[in-house]
């Protein structure tokens, strides 16, 4: 497939988008500058075909799980052929599609990641989802779970519907897990429920394979901190609340407890203390180490290495089950005029998706559509059959315009704490800095 290099140019017929709607999408860019080049895939549409524009984000072997799918469902449909554009993870994707919304010129549809929602639905970036027009597709909030589903509500409408949840998770090596008498009848690890449990099996484990008992990396890697952080922070029990015009609603004990036990973690015994994810990803694919820290979207990256491996939700140390977690969703950019017959191509496309998301499930993902999930083939799916629970205690970011995945939440995080995690800071010097950050940011009125 050629790529292509896409440009935002205003269509015939365009119409100037009001002050709200390009105020939000540059305010949304927070000043940074696009740097990712669109690429195209596939050919002009047949005669009678409508032409459905889809961006996403998806690269390396999501990108290819995707394409996929899409070339599934232009095969099957007659009706529509859907012409996928790819742009950079991060900032470069959600500069281009705000501007894109803004400026009159989105596609028909686009991926999101559901922390996003709130920064971009306020501003009249995105449109609703018609629930009457999902249902006639089979799509309705009865077949996802519920936080799944509530990710994409917002003032009473539902402005994205999630293809997954990709929750941060453990991976664990069942050959050193057994060898250090952690493996049940099963055959799966011993649930371990109490902190201090933790920090003795990741010992035990450090002595069969000699290198570290887990691996985790997050060294310049605000994403990877945040979510260790968020679920430790969210198995506590605790709320965070980021309302503008009012102070961080935190747990300032909790998190300082939360920044404590991590920095226990990061000995050089039981982990490296100052490892990126690389680091970590390898270490635990060549059996230096015997659980990893990560998501799930590294599942074929440890079928690849050949290990002896399974998976599992984080254990739950602090009394409440909870994981991280973000969803790759399905969203309407704000069309100035819609053309229905696209917009129905739309629909008919999330739809068919959702129902052939078991390939999706290969790549790791817990896919959002649950008679997907409930099919005798996804519970034949091991490990990740191990971890579907999780759908149902994940936590999604705090809600703001400025949280989410890709966002400057989780840079701030990692400026203020990095070197809490590496021992050069006390945890309440950090986590206050952090705090004082947010508190900068909400005294400003939301752009939206």
């Amino acid at each position: 497939m050629p790529n292509e290099i896409a440009r935002i140019l205003p269509p015939s017929g365009w119409r100037s988008p009001n002050r709200r709607q390009f105020l939000t999408g540059a305010a949304l860019l927070g000043g940074a500058a696009a740097t990712g080049t669109l690429a195209g895939c596939g050919g002009p549409a047949a005669a009678g075909e409508e032409t459905l524009r889809f961006w996403h984000l998806l690269s390396g072997g999501d990108g290819v799980k995707m394409q996929a799918m899409i070339d599934r469902v232009n095969a099957e449909s007659p009706d529509f052929d859907v012409v996928p554009t790819v742009l950079a993870w991060g900032t470069p994707y959600y500069t281009k599609l705000a501007m894109a919304s803004a400026g009159g010129r989105p596609p028909e549809l686009a991926i999101m990641h559901a922390s996003r929602i709130p920064g971009y639905a306020p501003g009249g970036l995105l449109d609703a989802w018609d629930l009457d027009e999902l249902a006639k597709r089979d799509v309705s909030k009865e077949t996802f779970a519920d936080r799944v589903w509530a990710s994409g509500e917002l003032d009473g409408d539902i402005f994205s519907i999630a293809l997954d949840s990709h929750p941060f998770i453990a991976m664990y090596n069942t050959d050193v897990a057994g060898e250090a008498g952690l493996l049940g009848s099963d055959g799966l690890l011993t649930e371990i429920t109490d902190p201090e449990r933790f920090l003795e099996a990741m010992r035990e484990m450090q002595a069969v394979t000699g290198g570290h008992g887990l691996s985790y990396g997050y060294i310049n890697d605000g994403a990877q901190m945040w979510r260790l952080f968020y679920t430790l922070y969210r198995q506590h029990g605790a709320e965070m609340a980021l309302n503008s015009g009012q102070p961080a609603d935190v747990d300032r004990d909790v998190a300082i407890d939360c920044l404590t036990y991590i920095t226990s973690l990061l000995d050089d015994t039981i982990c490296a203390s100052g490892a990126d994810i690389n680091n970590a990803i390898a270490e635990f694919a060549t059996g230096g180490s015997g659980m990893l820290f990560s998501g799930v979207w590294e599942l074929p990256t440890m079928q690849d290495a050949g290990i002896a491996f399974d998976a599992m939700t984080i254990p739950t140390l602090f009394g409440t089950p909870a994981a991280y977690a973000d969803s790759h969703a399905f969203v309407l950019p704000h069309q100035n005029d819609v053309d229905e017959a696209r917009r129905a191509a739309a629909y008919d496309f999330v739809a068919n998706i959702l129902k052939g998301s078991l390939s999706w499930a290969e790549a790791g993902h817990i896919p959002a559509y649950q008679p997907v999930v409930n099919s005798e083939e996804y519970r034949s799916l091991e490990p990740q059959v191990h971890y579907a629970n999780a759908a149902e205690i994940i936590n999604y970011d705090p809600r703001a315009w400025f949280t989410g995945s890709g966002s400057d939440f989780q840079t701030f995080f990692a400026a203020n704490v990095q070197n809490v995690f590496l021992g050069r800071e006390a945890p309440d010097v950090g986590w206050d800095a952090f705090v004082d950050r947010l508190n900068t940011i909400l005294s400003k009125p939301n752009p939206v």
